[in-house]
């Protein structure tokens, strides 16, 4: 039984569908919704945003030809859940303490802020609300949004769900290839590769309702470890480097330690090298290019809005270090650049000339109002409070009615990344140390890989920022770091 809220929600819903839509359904001419979220890609691993990528991603950039590439498109967390959770709900997950892949609980100095295990069911998710307005909904891959049955995606809008639930990664039977070992996804034939299967599922799942509008979401495990791939492309990329002249002995550098007890200094990585990634990427985009082929066989790019994203950014610091973000500084799990900004694009053919690039500041929570108007459905400012319709900056405008975006990261990642919040405004962004309160300053414009620290140069415009991003704490009820038993306070706003 749904809960109170979503009934509410949905009997307006239905309400505003019966004034505006015949027999409550949704007009045959509504636009379909095709979303693809890629797990852990990096903003520099696509070429339409690194032409010099070690990577082939001729799918994702055939999309960004005929897409809105938000160039400073941003994740709403370092890290995979909190930022899942932006997109379905338009909301900061700090408003509910989801502000860490959902069981990440490591301390540090301090204890981690308080986290929930799950979405809420009481949000109404985008699917939900399409849904109520006749769209057929179908998930396929990660979830990683609650721990059991009862918070996985049917029970949040989803009409179909192939392949996800609880876990994070692709941890069962051969990982990325059939046996599978996932409740929620058959096993096909042996050896059949995952990310071509969640391809395969969106793309019949659309051959059937291509009468009808649907809404599909495509959530990869790719390309999250383990590092696994077919062997023919990872002995392609072997074999590239190789003709290239990469050394990857010579492919890491010395970057901040926040673990002072580790046994190893943390790295990162310098070079997009790694053969097994690459082959990982070029699957992925491949997958992608299934979709979209089909798309264009049935006729429906025209009637299709498509949107491309990454929860975090690409992993430089740990787990195999497979990617590099240069010059974003950082990686998956820490606040810098490398770990928040992502691929970002949005194919509306609804819009005639759209911008083929934009450089206004957007973030994850945004793509929920702007589905919806670009839909022609009502928007639902109280679920969505936090993301801002991007219509307007694909109709051509140049800027947006937002002050600022913000980050709230109180967790020690396990890639190595600080506890700490960051605000931009403009092309500043200031960032905060939870452990200590230190912050630091840097002009995106002018250093994007945030290494020339402006804070004392400026003085004003921190106290400024850091009122802005105080006053924001307070706003989503943020949590914070935690005294361990018999230890020291840690730093409080």
């Amino acid at each position: 039984m749904p809960s109170t809220p979503k009934l509410l929600t949905a009997l307006i819903g239905c309400l505003v569908a019966t004034v505006f839509l015949p027999s409550g359904t949704a007009d045959a001419k509504s636009p379909n919704v095709v979303f693809f979220l890629v797990d852990d890609l990096g903003f520099m691993d696509v070429g339409v945003n690194n032409p010099d990528t070690f990577y082939e991603t001729p799918n994702i950039d055939r999309l960004a030809e005929r897409s809105t590439n938000f160039t400073n498109g941003y994740a709403a967390n370092p890290v995979c859940s909190p930022t899942r959770y932006s997109i379905l709900t338009g909301r900061y997950p700090t408003r509910v303490a989801a502000t860490n892949f959902f069981s990440g609980k490591r301390p540090g100095r301090f204890l981690p802020a308080e986290l929930i295990d799950h979405m809420p069911l009481s949000e109404v998710t985008m699917a939900e609300a399409f849904k109520q307005h006749g769209y057929r909904t179908m998930f396929a891959g990660k979830w990683h949004l609650g721990p059991s049955e009862e918070f996985w995606p049917t029970k949040q809008g989803f009409d179909l769900n192939f392949g996800g639930f609880s876990r994070g990664g692709p941890y069962g039977g051969k990982r990325y290839f059939s046996p599978y070992g996932n409740p929620r996804l058959t096993d096909g034939p042996d050896g059949e590769h995952l990310p071509i299967r969640l391809a395969n599922e969106t793309a019949d799942f659309i051959a059937d309702n291509s009468a009808d509008p649907f809404f599909a979401y495509l959530a990869f495990y790719s390309v999250h470890t383990p590092l696994l791939a077919p062997k023919p492309l990872i002995e392609k990329y072997e074999q590239k480097a190789r003709e290239l002249g990469l050394d990857t002995r010579d492919a890491f550098a010395d970057e901040e330690q926040v673990w002072p007890n580790a046994k190893q200094p943390r790295r990162v990585r310098t070079l997009q090298a790694h053969a097994t990634y690459a082959a990982m990427v070029e699957s992925m985009d491949r997958a992608v290019g299934i979709v979209i082929d089909r798309l264009e066989a049935l006729d429906l790019m025209d009637e299709t809005i498509i949107c491309f994203t990454s929860d975090n950014g690409g992993l430089s610091t740990s787990e195999g270090s497979p990617t590099s973000n240069l010059p974003l500084r950082g990686g998956k799990g820490w606040v810098y650049e490398g770990g928040i900004r992502e691929a970002f694009m949005i194919h509306a053919p609804m819009i005639q000339d759209v911008p083929d690039s934009c450089d206004v500041p957007v973030v994850s929570t945004d793509f929920y109002p702007t589905l919806l108007e670009l839909a022609g459905l009502p928007l639902l400012p109280e679920q969505h409070l936090d993301g801002v319709s991007l219509v307007p900056l694909l109709k051509g405008k140049t800027e947006s009615e937002r002050d600022a975006i913000y980050w709230h990261y109180p967790h020690y990642s396990n890639q190595g990344g600080f506890p700490g919040g960051a605000i931009r405004v403009g092309d500043w962004k200031l960032v905060e140390r939870y452990e200590d309160g230190a912050v630091h300053l840097y002009n995106l414009a002018d250093d994007i890989g945030e290494r020339d620290d402006l804070a004392d140069q400026h003085a004003e415009r921190v106290a400024k920022m850091r009122s802005m991003l105080h006053s924001w704490y307070q706003d989503v009820d943020a949590k914070f770091l935690r005294p361990k038993e018999n230890g020291p306070m840690p730093w409080q706003p």
